[in-house]
């Protein structure tokens, strides 16, 4: 979003960074560019704030790539607080928007055995190893993390990913579900469970699939994604070798999946040819027809 300069003012641009920062918005080139045009040479107006609008323009500096103003930050908390692991941090993470892997590591690794219990630089080692394409050591270093830190949500989620990365959609969904334990009424969760069981196919995993997508539209009954992937679970399980009231009641159930999907597609979308693209897709699966196994 750009900006009209000369209707703000400094205190505008100081509660707009703490609003971002509330809100957990990233904002990196109007954050740079709001800094140098308001906060810079008012910094000392900040108050308590200061610390932590320094500790927001590194990112925004770093995610910009305008490494010289995070450089001037970095060097301004450095003064205030020169032992500081937190500061040392953001000098690895320089380090690492500059491409200087192995040295940002070793300082990563200094931070680590000074304080076993600080989180933050194993994931950004974790973070390096994603970055230079090592998903496999990655995915090492990242297990080594969740035997110390067991509750930390977002690790599972990235464990999640770089084994769905590499193929390893049993271990995957053994991830997904740690997360679903800390969120258990999040449908984009169950969703997420339901599409990994799906890819790894075979009428147990589709079983199980139907199951989380089920979830899914009870938590959320507009999640077309999850309608989506119940009227193909059950397409997969009405043409299967199940028993014939498994299969018939796998057809009533995507009958009723395609009826929502119309239903809600029709509500929502503007575009004149969306009975056509549903029709596509009643035919596409066969109408759901049972075959005499």
């Amino acid at each position: 979003m750009a900006y009209n300069y000369d209707d703000l003012s400094w205190s505008e641009v100081r509660d707009l960074f703490r609003k971002w920062r509330e809100d957990n918005e990233r904002k990196s080139e109007d954050v740079v560019n709001l800094w140098e045009a308001f906060l810079e040479d008012k910094q000392q107006k900040l108050g308590n704030e200061r610390h932590l609008v320094l500790e927001q323009v590194i990112i925004a500096g770093l995610d910009c790539g305008r490494i010289e103003v995070a450089e001037a930050c970095i060097k301004s908390l450095s003064v205030e607080f020169p032992g500081s692991l937190r500061v040392q941090k953001y000098r690895a993470m320089r380090l690492e928007a500059l491409g200087q892997y192995d040295d940002a590591l070793d300082l990563l690794d200094a931070i680590i055995r000074k304080d076993e219990t600080n989180a933050a630089p194993r994931k950004r080692r974790i973070a390096i190893m994603k970055a230079r394409g090592k998903t496999g050591e990655a995915i090492k270093e990242l297990c080594d993390y969740l035997k110390k830190f067991m509750s930390d949500q977002e690790a599972w989620h990235e464990l999640c990913n770089l084994y769905l990365a590499e193929g390893e959609y049993a271990k995957a969904a053994f991830c997904m579900e740690e997360v679903l334990l800390h969120n258990p009424h999040s449908h984009l969760i169950h969703q997420r469970l339901g599409e990994i069981r799906y890819t790894m196919g075979g009428i147990e995993n589709i079983e199980i699939a139907k199951s989380y997508y089920s979830q899914a539209i009870k938590l959320n009954s507009y999640n077309i994604r999850a309608l989506y992937g119940l009227y193909l679970c059950c397409g997969h399980i009405s043409n299967s070798k199940a028993t014939l009231s498994k299969r018939k009641d796998a057809q009533k159930l995507g009958q009723w999946a395609l009826s929502q999907i119309t239903e809600k597609t029709r509500k929502k979308s503007k575009n004149e040819k969306c009975s056509k693209y549903i029709e596509a897709l009643d035919q596409a699966f066969g109408n759901l027809d049972l075959k005499s196994n």
